[in-house]
């Protein structure tokens, strides 16, 4: 209970000293809620002024899933085109984006649209045929970007009808009931509106792309419109997730290529800033998707290895009542484009993107991602490998679908009923993709920080004499020593690792192990630099290709035929293992060995000696390796 020095410090509600408002709270919900306890009026359900507040903190994930609601009206009512403008302009200093959705679905008439403003207002509220449910979407969503939606829909060429609603002029609402006003007649659209329409965006800017505009002037904009269709315009925003255009724009056509594929692929034109979407599809069976038109790909589509066309899962846990589920497992094809460069398969196609499972509902994408209860985590053999789950709306609870469709969260009797079906063909799959890269594992060693580079570094402490190691004193110093063991990192980084991962890994380690292809080269050298020991592997020299190359392969084979479906992910440990670790470790020793006697005032006499004992050591090796 508060005590006397609290209640005259906080102000108070009427007569009751317990409760006490914030000074941003709606005027008009304090002057309702204060006439409320000193009067005793009817009390509301709902109390507008403070819902309608609440409600902009819905907590979509980011912007581009706000947006998507108001896509997802568009094409449950059946409209053929959508497009989605995000409206930059500034202000002197100032900058502001309107994001606006534009479609040619079938519209509403006057009174239809009145209650789809209202919330809780839909014409298929519990209708799980189709995307919408709840008749709360559009406006929480249009809300959770800008404190004004408006709203303009029609069925009839230039009768267009106009709903605005406005968090601060229901904020100060003072009635108790608080009632929307009849939809306003409009035989012309606000030359704000129209202009974006008609006019080229900030972003995309490239000279080489010319905008696709909904019409070429202001005047052209109602042939182009039609008879039908609806404009959901919230200008002004104060709530996105970027501030610019740019960033929406991109973000925007990466999402929504991906999560409306199944529509695009029907024909479905969308467009973000004037640009048409093209369809990225995770799974890498569409043939209309981008992936399919990367130049010189000749295996255009992964492989459909099983599909369970019913798999019926209860609607509650222990529920007689059932519904189907579909469930389609694929195979990327590693053979052909594990052959590519690396900035094609990341950038250009997306192969390591990790959407390795996909849930659709009503064909659109409501989750993308690893699922460890699948089977399915991030790991380098599931990138390769895709599941798409298609569910029923039936289903909505036991998949977790919230109200504004921000992911899902399947319940354990979901994976366990889908699990029981798959798991054998998810787990062959697996154990084909890592045969598939011990097989095509070749010149050019791709593995991560090695076992023995961890061993090695994590026992250099208890040698009996230690390596020279850099200790800079200055800032300056620490400076030059960080921009040296980035250039070394930009040396030895690995496929598939970013600059900053890359060096990551060599600060961490003091071995580090690189492979190079020379015929020339002896099978092995030694560097020590910047307090690393550097050991490089000839991969031309018979060494590597008839003992070390070989003993790896039968490392990763043994992991193959030993992998299993539980939680374990990574290899499974035997003698061969060991054998390549120690190998390693022997090799690193050697190179330890080097850097110690190479350092000091006879270094480079020593070196020299090193280099001639290496070269002939090597060319020994390679007559005796290679003799019949």
């Amino acid at each position: 209970m508060l005590n006397e020095t609290d209640t005259a410090a906080t102000p108070s509600i009427g007569n009751d000293p317990y409760h006490s408002w914030g000074n941003a709270a709606p005027k008009g919900g304090r002057a309702v809620l204060q006439r409320i306890l000193k009067e005793g009026t009817k009390v509301p359900l709902f109390l507008g002024q403070t819902l309608v507040n609440s409600l902009r903190d819905v907590g979509y994930n980011d912007t581009i899933s706000a947006v998507c609601e108001h896509v997802d009206n568009s094409l449950q009512w059946d409209a053929s085109e959508v497009r989605i403008y995000f409206h930059e302009q500034k202000d002197k200093a100032q900058k502001s984006v309107d994001v606006m959705i534009v479609d040619n679905g079938s519209g509403m008439a006057p009174h239809v649209l009145q209650v789809a403003t209202s919330f809780g207002g839909s014409m298929v509220y519990e209708n799980r045929s189709s995307i919408g449910r709840y008749g709360v979407g559009m406006k929480a969503a249009a809300l959770s970007m800008s404190p004004v939606m408006e709203l303009y829909s029609w069925q009839d060429d230039r009768a267009f009808y106009r709903m605005i609603l406005d968090v601060n002029e229901i904020s100060n609402n003072r009635s108790n009931l608080i009632e929307l006003p009849e939809p306003e007649f409009l035989a012309e659209l606000p030359s704000s509106v129209t202009r974006i329409m008609s006019r080229p965006m900030v972003y995309p800017k490239n000279p080489n792309e010319t905008q696709d505009l909904l019409a070429q002037s202001e005047d052209d904009v109602y042939a182009r419109l039609g008879s039908h269709g609806t404009i959901v315009m919230m200008p002004d925003c104060d709530r996105l997730t970027y501030k610019s255009a740019k960033t929406l724009v991109d973000h925007a056509v990466k999402e929504m290529a991906r999560v409306y594929r199944k529509h695009l692929e029907k024909g479905v034109a969308i467009y973000v800033n004037n640009r048409r979407l093209e369809a990225v599809d995770p799974t890498f069976w569409m043939l209309s998707a981008r992936h399919a038109k990367v130049e010189g790909l000749e295996e255009k589509r992964s492989r459909l290895v099983q599909s369970w066309t019913r798999i019926e899962v209860p609607l509650a846990e222990g529920s007689p009542n059932k519904a189907p589920v579909s469930v389609r497992l694929y195979r990327l094809p590693i053979e052909e484009w594990g052959q590519l460069p690396k900035k094609v398969l990341k950038s250009d196609m997306g192969v390591y993107d990790d959407f390795q499972v996909s849930f659709m509902r009503a064909d659109r994408e409501v989750h993308a991602g690893p699922i460890a209860a699948l089977n399915m985590r991030v790991h380098g053999d599931t990138k390769w490998m895709r599941l798409q789950i298609d569910f029923p709306a039936e289903l909505d609870e036991a998949f977790g679908v919230a109200m504004n469709k921000q992911g899902v969260r399947p319940k354990k009797f979901v994976y366990d009923t889908i699990m029981q079906i798959i798991r054998d063909d998810v787990l062959a799959v697996k154990k084909s993709i890592a045969a598939s890269r011990v097989a095509g594992d070749s010149d050019t060693p791709t593995s991560p920080a090695s076992e023995a580079e961890r061993r090695a570094s994590a026992t250099d402490a208890l040698q009996g004499r230690q390596l020279p190691a850099p200790a800079p004193q200055t800032p300056e110093e620490e400076t030059m020593l960080a921009e040296n063991l980035r250039g070394l990192a930009a040396a030895l980084k690995r496929d598939g690792e970013t600059d900053e991962q890359a060096f990551e890994r060599v600060q961490a380690s003091t071995y580090l192990t690189q492979f190079k292809h020379d015929e020339y080269w002896p099978f092995y050298h030694a560097d020590y630099q910047y307090g690393k020991v550097i050991l490089t592997l000839n991969t031309a020299h018979p060494f590597y290709t008839k003992l070390y190359q070989p003993l790896v392969k039968l490392v990763a084979a043994a992991s193959v035929d030993g992998m299993h479906d539980d939680e374990s992910e990574g290899p499974v440990d035997c003698e061969a293992n060991e054998v390549v670790v120690s190998l390693q470790l022997l090799l690193m020793s050697l190179a330890r060995t080097q850097g110690q006697m190479t350092a000091g005032s006879e270094g480079d006499e020593r070196r020299e000696l090193f280099d001639t004992l290496r070269r002939q050591w090597s060319d020994n090796l390679r007559v005796q390796l290679q003799a019949n």
